[in-house]
């Protein structure tokens, strides 16, 4: 396990209507590869790379950030940290524990549709491509 770069406040981005104290578990499918059912639970120091996060979520849903407190222990997120960007620049972590939500966060910024159409696109590219692997 790599040592992680700060303590937070923590963020995760989501479609699903939490309410604080509710647990956000592993065991759900990716929203990057969605034939990969995840080990780990998900999440950033940024708000705003939580909200990108829960726009590109599955479903139909407002797409919602909060902040969170990992229950264990947590690592820096392999599929960013050094394998796509050198350190943590993306302030990516993940844990096999829940995360217990805090509050929901209202003031993330929201992609222009433009934005969140071109990130779509490229999430369809990395699923069209077998090397696209997430570690998981």
């Amino acid at each position: 396990m790599s040592a992680t770069l700060d303590d937070g406040p923590f963020f995760h981005g989501t479609k699903a209507d939490l309410r604080p104290g509710d647990l956000l578990t592993a065991g759900f499918r990716s929203n990057y590869r969605p034939e990969i059912v995840m080990n780990h639970i998900y999440f950033t120091a940024l708000p705003d790379g939580a909200g990108l996060a829960a726009e590109l979520a599955a479903g139909d849903a407002e797409p919602r950030v909060y902040r969170v407190e990992p229950t264990g222990a947590f690592e820096n997120d392999p599929n960013v940290t050094d394998k796509k960007f050198p350190g943590n620049p993306t302030r990516s972590y993940r844990s096999t524990e829940p995360l217990r939500v805090v509050a929901e966060v209202d003031d993330w910024t929201r992609l222009a549709p433009e934005a969140l159409q071109a990130w779509r696109e490229r999430l369809a590219a990395i699923r069209a491509d077998e090397r696209g692997e997430i570690i998981n």
